[in-house]
């Protein structure tokens, strides 16, 4: 099995790959990795740049929990619900998603959605998280390659240029 192979397609999607000439490829294991530490890197980094200037504005870390540190942590989270939840749902991408040049779909090839978007994001990823991270070695061992927060949603990731 090579790290990127074609997936099997149900008979909506196919019928439109078929006229368009091109073919779905599922996402390898590694680059779906990159992309969520991409995302993670970009939501952590807010905090820590929030907790810098907390610090630096208020004596040191003496005074943790400045509204310099809380505003990080909104903006944070504002960042989170629109990189994990509106991006993928209005484009099929996250900002890690988008720098490896892979695409969240539904099954049939469909645009995601954003309601399906903050299911797989903040229902399917805490529970991949909980099961001690076996959720998303999921993905390494279906034939389709899809993790449990891709079970849930009814969602697959391919490669951006592969349909």
């Amino acid at each position: 099995m090579t790290a990127v192979e074609e997936t099997a397609l149900p008979p909506q999607a196919r019928t439109r790959t078929a006229r368009e000439g091109g073919h779905r490829l599922r996402a390898p294991f590694s680059l779906r990795c990159g992309a969520l530490l991409i995302d993670y890197i970009v939501l952590v980094a807010i905090v820590v740049f929030g907790t810098l200037i907390a610090r630096m504005l208020g004596g040191g870390a003496r005074s943790a929990g400045s509204s310099a540190e809380t505003i990080g942590l909104v903006v944070a989270v504002v960042v989170a619900v629109i990189d994990l939840g509106l991006l993928p749902g209005l484009t099929g991408l996250t900002i890690g998603k988008w720098a490896t040049g892979l695409r969240i779909e539904r099954l049939d090839g469909s645009p995601l959605g954003i309601g399906r978007a903050f299911v797989r994001h903040f229902v399917g990823y805490p529970l991949s998280f909980l099961i001690l991270g076996i959720g998303f070695l999921m993905a390494t061992v279906t034939v389709r390659g899809r993790a449990l927060h891709d079970i849930i949603a009814g969602t697959l990731v391919v490669r951006e240029g592969s349909f």
